[in-house]
């Protein structure tokens, strides 16, 4: 990338010394491979020319031809503005500047046919276009049409003329000089089997597409390399921390493990748990720190695999703990790892901000003494007091509602950092995860047990309220409960969305009390109402839950 490429900017045809300076300022275009790397945002199709007759709103950017009527200066100060009248066969349209008067008023005639492009808006009867792009219908209305790119500018370089026009100007005479100055980074092998564009080509169209197809080849081959790296440097941190993170040594399958696993376990595990208990052991016993990632949908066991790794570091000596967001998802998995350990010699105790003082004693001195194998917990697992005695598995559900820095304590509850396993249910495509999760292996239970029933989603429409309803009424008198979710917890003017509050009052007038109780979660409340709206919920004791996605994680 020497020689031209790092030519300082100021030097190409077009931006000179003191363009130069607010390129630098305003958008950090330095070089000209600051430019080419300085993409259009969007991409406007000029190739399409609208009857004034015709426009609305919904088409959004329109483009016309047509005959200047008239223009004049309306107003005077602040509230001067340009209003002019163009006309074509089906119609007459406004055009008003606010700004920039003394630049556009020179150049109208009337008389004269222009080509006029902008966004309609409705004012009472009549639709204008403000701030219109406008140009005179002769000899240069060639270079109008095709494929326009958009690209982002502020106020200091559009004061230098440095609008989406004059960038799509100065990257005009760039492009010319780039050939065999943008070399290809990826291998022949990976550009055929992704059928990918080379860099230079990508280069040319990402500025200068003929059609979308040819701006969405640039765009994939650009993306598909910023990613790919991202990956590589993701897959080399990873070898590097596992090389430096030793971890305890898991080298056995032990007796609790086959007890639950031969003799009290009422069903088989599914193909996909075994797949994965498969290399969740093969790290365990590794050498390495475990950090693995295990999505599974709600229902698909993620639970029982997390105990069965449990089992095997108590099997080898260790205790284990298991760290979730919130408190009544933090005692659903207590409840059932004791289910399952019932029969076993194993203790398990809850941990939370609602635990007792007397309680919470206990369980540090069992902690510390090691006679208490599994810790289940909110971020009170976090608390400085907590001390194991030798943890050797830490399985966080959730991850993503934990910060870095959280689980970054979790390590350091042992002089040798414990493995890490990281449950989710959030449904997220495996190369996705990969990205996102850079840090963590993947694994992914894909198969449900057998009995589940499947899931059935619908799409009703608002107007198919009432019938809804009904038919909540109906699910409710057979003993089910029902959840309504909304996006936000108050009404929003950027977001078109149905808000909490505003439903919640709307569903207590339609399911009234006595006959029906109606509880409310969002996050604004506070931790501890939170968990009692729906500790109430799982007990049963109210029907619906009106809530905002806080409820992802938690019943």
């Amino acid at each position: 990338m020497k020689n031209l490429l790092n030519t300082p900017i100021e030097y190409l045809k077009g931006v000179g010394p003191k363009r130069a300076v607010v390129l630098k300022e305003g958008a950090g275009i330095y070089t000209y491979w600051d430019l080419l790397n300085y993409f259009p945002f969007r991409y406007i199709d000029r190739s399409q020319f609208h009857k004034i007759g015709e426009v609305n709103e919904e088409i959004g950017l329109v483009q016309i031809k047509g005959r200047l009527r008239t223009f004049q200066e309306i107003g005077i100060n602040r509230s001067k503005r340009l209003v002019a009248s163009i006309e074509d066969e089906t119609g007459q349209i406004e055009l008003v500047w606010f700004k920039g008067i003394k630049w556009v008023k020179p150049s109208l005639q009337v008389g004269t046919e222009y080509i006029v492009f902008g966004k309609a808006s409705r004012f009472g009867a009549k639709y204008n276009i403000a701030h219109p792009e406008l140009t005179l219908l002769d000899g240069k209305a060639s270079k109008i049409g095709g494929f326009q790119p958009v690209y982002h500018s502020g106020d200091k370089l559009t004061g230098k003329g440095l609008n989406s026009k004059g960038f799509e100007g100065i990257i005009k005479n760039l492009i010319p000089q780039i050939k065999g100055f943008v070399h290809e980074n990826l291998p022949n092998h990976i550009l055929s089997k992704f059928n990918l564009i080379s860099r230079e080509q990508a280069m040319l169209l990402i500025h200068q597409p003929s059609n979308m197809k040819e701006a969405q080849s640039a765009q994939l081959r650009l993306k598909f390399e910023e990613l790919f790296f991202l990956q590589l440097l993701l897959v080399k941190q990873k070898q590097v921390v596992r090389s430096k993170s030793r971890g305890h040594v898991f080298e056995k399958v032990g007796p609790l493990f086959n007890s639950l696993y031969k003799e009290h376990l009422p069903f088989d595990l599914t193909g996909a748990q075994k797949k994965v208990l498969k290399e969740i052991r093969y790290d365990l016993g590794s050498g390495s720190q475990m950090n693995r990632l295990l999505q599974g949908d709600v229902g698909s066991g993620k639970t029982l695999v997390a105990l069965f790794s449990m089992l095997i570091a108590i099997d080898c000596g260790f205790q284990a703990s298991l760290m979730a967001p919130t408190e009544i998802l933090a005692i659903q998995h207590f409840e059932t790892l004791k289910e399952f350990l019932q029969d076993l010699p194993i203790t398990v105790a809850l941990l939370t901000g609602s635990t007792k003082a007397t309680d919470r004693k206990l369980i540090h001195e069992q902690l510390e003494n090691g006679s208490l194998h599994i810790l289940v917990g909110t971020h009170a697992l976090l608390e400085d007091k907590v001390k194991f005695k030798n943890v050797g598995l830490s399985v966080i559900d959730e991850q993503h509602r934990f910060g870095v820095a959280q689980r970054a304590r979790v390590w350091k509850k042992n002089k040798i950092p414990p493995h890490i396993l990281v449950m989710t249910a959030t449904p997220i495509p495996r190369t996705l995860a990969m990205t996102f999760y850079g840090d963590l292996d993947v694994s992914v239970i894909d198969e449900m047990p057998p009995g589940r029933k499947p899931v059935s989603t619908q799409h009703r429409f608002d107007s198919a309220r009432n019938t809804v309803f009904g038919f909540i009424e109906k699910e409710i008198r057979k003993g089910r409960q029902v959840y309504i979710v909304y996006p936000l917890i108050e009404e929003s003017e950027k977001l078109d969305y149905k808000d909490l509050m505003d439903g919640y009052e709307s569903i207590v007038r339609r399911f009234p009390q006595p006959a029906y109780q109606v509880s409310i979660v969002h996050g604004r409340m506070k931790s501890a109402d939170k968990d009692h709206e729906m500790s109430r919920f799982v007990a049963g004791e109210t029907q619906i839950m009106v809530a905002t996605t806080v409820i992802e994680v938690g019943v």
